[in-house]
């Protein structure tokens, strides 16, 4: 078939660009196929995934590359019969003739071409991101054992020796009493953090209630402006027709109180900003580790900042326990929004670089299937 030309003489006159050529530039594959499935184009990326030239693979079907009951024909049939683009995360391809590649996935329609679909396939990249963060509800879960663990072992013990440097205080010289004060405080400082880590407890169960998103960020952005975040400016990005989403208006507001407040401290005293945005996204979809099984998560929360950006050494661990880049930081805050975010089986994901940090809270949304929460029992 012949190779468009895509007319770009309105912006760079005289300048005449051949669409073929931009689609050999990409280092993603990206496949165009009809209404049969057949392949009718793809680009240099897309010939070495598959092994073949694009004389060779345009013409054949798609089924003779990928297995049928691949994720990618699902996706494809979905385009097809409600007209939306789909993306979906953490899409596993695996052939003998490919191998074994993870791939988040683009599939939309060909506007000008009735029956066309365009795939696109990215390797890893958001996959990669998606699939770290959701090991960090893992992460976070592990430390409700550890919290337990040390409230019985650490907390009583440390209750004795409290009680014994009171003792000693009382009988001690006046110049050993700084010393038994230290050790009272070392104790109750102790004790504090062990209860700081109690909140990762799973004792109490999730009640989910619908909670309109919109009044969790006002209620955020009126603690901040009013307390820690007097010197940012606040810009909000809201898309008003969201639905409510199924959780607890309390533990949400916990989270974005926590994001908002670190969001704060990375924006510089002068010219600070952070925006809040939320925003509807049609046929996003997760994978669950360790299942098949894929959730639709539509509802997207922004927190943008324009600080200096996270330290790239910490970023693949920014949701572990204990990592913080804050010299006075217990590295608790991230971790627990990380766990309530799982808990309203949702996932957060960040893009950091300087000048523009954004974390994204993608979450789902009260529908037929859990259109109960909020009712009595």
């Amino acid at each position: 078939m012949g190779k468009p030309a895509v007319d770009l003489h309105k912006a760079f006159p005289g300048v005449r660009v051949d669409a073929a050529a931009i689609l050999d530039a990409l280092a993603s594959p990206v496949v165009v196929i009809d209404a049969e499935c057949i392949i009718v184009h793809v680009n240099g990326a897309g010939e070495e995934l598959f092994k073949g030239s694009a004389d060779h693979l345009e013409g054949l079907a798609l089924d003779t590359l990928l297995p049928a009951d691949s994720p990618l024909f699902s996706a494809i049939g979905l385009v097809r019969a409600q007209g939306t683009a789909i993306s979906e995360y953490g899409v596993t391809l695996h052939t003998p003739r490919i191998g074994r590649h993870l791939f988040n996935i683009q599939v939309s329609a060909l506007a000008k071409s009735p029956g066309c679909i365009v795939i696109a396939l990215h390797q890893r990249s958001i996959a990669d991101k998606i699939n770290r963060q959701l090991t960090h509800r893992g992460a976070a879960r592990s430390v409700t054992a550890m919290a337990s663990m040390l409230a019985h072992e650490v907390k009583n013990p440390l209750s004795g020796i409290r009680g014994a440097a009171q003792l000693l205080e009382q009988n001690c010289a006046p110049g050993d009493r700084p010393m038994t004060r230290l050790i009272r405080d070392e104790t109750d400082r102790i004790c504090a953090l062990v209860d700081r880590m109690g909140v990762f407890s799973d004792s109490a169960l999730l009640r989910p209630e619908a909670v309109n998103i919109h009044q969790v960020l006002d209620r955020v952005h009126q603690l901040a402006h009013n307390g820690f975040a007097r010197h940012v400016r606040f810009q909000e990005d809201y898309d008003p027709s969201l639905p409510p989403v199924p959780g607890n208006h309390d533990q949400l507001v916990q989270v974005f109180l926590n994001l908002v407040k670190n969001a704060a401290e990375a924006a510089p005293q002068d010219g600070g900003e952070i925006v809040l945005s939320t925003a509807y996204r049609h046929g996003v979809r997760f994978a669950v580790p360790g299942s098949e099984a894929r959730v639709h998560l539509p509802l997207m929360v922004g927190i943008h900042d324009n600080g200096g950006g996270i330290s790239e050494d910490i970023q693949p661990h920014l949701f572990d326990p204990f990592v913080t880049s804050k010299p006075s930081g217990s590295g608790l805050g991230l971790a627990l929004v990380a766990k309530i975010i799982g808990d309203h089986g949702g996932v957060i994901e960040f893009d950091s670089q300087p000048r523009r940090t954004v974390f994204r809270v993608r979450l789902p949304t009260v529908t037929e299937d859990n259109a109960h929460v909020g009712e009595a029992s």
